[in-house]
């Protein structure tokens, strides 16, 4: 139960019950369509008449549609109601250390277009460049209403002032993308870590938690992210920097982390560590015809390694797995979750790192765990779909209140 914070609160005025009605029926129309309005009024509880009114400014607002006539035994036959995804479109952009990706997606989360460019070293200059782009996005795109833009960047964000606090597998610090972004478009955008961004995908389009309440998204890449959700809410913490696990230290002589200390979990488990460890084991020993060196594979070539059986490949994902299991069984005690979701390229292969995951978790877990783990789609772009859910949350979610 939430305290009410009597230093700072908002009284309910009949306004703040109607906006809750709204987007209570706009929700139920989004996730149950197609549904009539009997239909509505039984799933929320409310009177037909409210509904009546409510739908109707929906659909004069043109967020909703009416479709095709239901059947009905006898009386008036019911007409279904719609989401007007043609109404507008949002635009989600997901940053990442060489690849920056533009998305364009209807109000269901569905993308009808989408384009990258490479990510500049420069925060500065990338922000110049991804404003321009995402100026010339638009331009290709007149025919239609924009609701804003959703940003999901791999590092800590300031919830209040929405400035990356510190991105070091960027090598970024205090950047403003906002700003920019909202004088070149003059969209709203809103910005959020790559972590809470793929908790937000699951909480809006995902199949893994629904009915759930409390989950962690893990997310595997260049480093590690966790985001928390408990009591249906994200866990953000007072500036919106909580959850950053992926620089817990699990060894204080470990490896150098691009933090700046050691021994970081994401120094031991993220895609970086695995290809660090890779190149290390293969030191000299990798050569081709030509009896040249081959140069440090990425780790999707990791992954194609691992799968032709490379003995070095296959080593540095067990590792990685170790140490995932090592991390995850430490949010297992911490939360005890309903579920953990792995996003990231690693889990193509999840028939070999699953189990080991999974075993190291059992050994390390004081108690018996109900939690479940198990792997995102990587094909349905979480980290994209949760920008597109930073901007449909403000219309869809319930309004802040005390």
């Amino acid at each position: 139960m939430r305290k009410i914070d009597l230093t700072s609160f908002q009284i309910a005025t009949s306004e703040t019950a109607r906006d809750i009605n709204r987007r209570i029926v706009l929700d139920l129309v989004r996730t149950r369509q197609p549904i009539s309005r009997a239909d509505l009024a039984r799933c929320s509880g409310l009177q037909r008449s409210t509904i009546s009114l409510i739908t109707e400014q929906l659909i004069e607002e043109q967020w909703v549609t009416e479709g095709a006539m239901g059947h009905a035994p006898r009386g008036r036959k019911p007409r279904f109601l719609h989401l007007n995804d043609e109404r507008a479109r949002i635009i989600g952009i997901n940053v990442r250390p060489a690849v920056t990706t533009i998305a364009l997606a209807d109000l269901s989360g569905r993308f009808v277009a989408q384009e990258s460019i490479g990510t500049a070293a420069d925060s500065k200059t990338f922000v110049a460049d991804l404003s321009d782009r995402v100026r010339d996005f638009i331009r290709l795109h007149p025919q239609v209403f924009y609701e804003g833009i959703g940003v999901s960047l791999p590092g800590r964000v300031d919830y209040a002032s929405q400035r990356l606090v510190f991105a070091p597998n960027l090598g970024w610090r205090d950047v403003d993308l906002k700003t920019p972004l909202e004088l070149t478009t003059g969209l709203l955008v809103e910005i959020e870590n790559a972590a809470n961004a793929c908790a937000l995908s699951e909480m809006w389009f995902g199949r893994h938690t629904e009915g759930l309440h409390d989950f962690i998204s893990l997310t595997v890449s260049e480093g590690i992210g966790t985001g928390i959700v408990t009591n249906g809410q994200l866990v953000r913490g007072p500036t919106g920097m909580a959850g950053e696990f992926g620089h817990v230290l699990i060894n204080e002589e470990g490896p150098l982390c691009r933090c700046g200390n050691r021994g970081c979990w994401e120094a031991y488990a993220s895609n970086t560590a695995a290809v660090n460890y890779y190149a290390q084991a293969t030191n000299g020993t990798r050569k081709n015809s030509a009896n040249r060196d081959i140069p440090v594979p990425t780790f999707d070539d990791l992954l194609r390694l691992a799968a032709q059986r490379d003995s070095k490949a296959v080593e540095a994902l067990d590792r990685m797995a170790h140490y995932l299991g090592v991390g995850i069984a430490m949010l297992v005690t911490g939360f005890a979750p309903s579920v953990i979701i792995i996003v990231g390229e690693v889990t193509r292969a999840w028939e070999r790192i699953g189990p080991i995951i999974k075993r190291v978790v059992e050994e390390r877990s004081p108690m018996p765990s109900m939690t479940r783990i198990i792997p995102a789609d990587d094909t349905a772009h979480p980290r994209l779909r949760g920008t597109i859910a930073l901007i449909l949350q403000k219309h869809f979610a319930a309004p802040t209140t005390a």
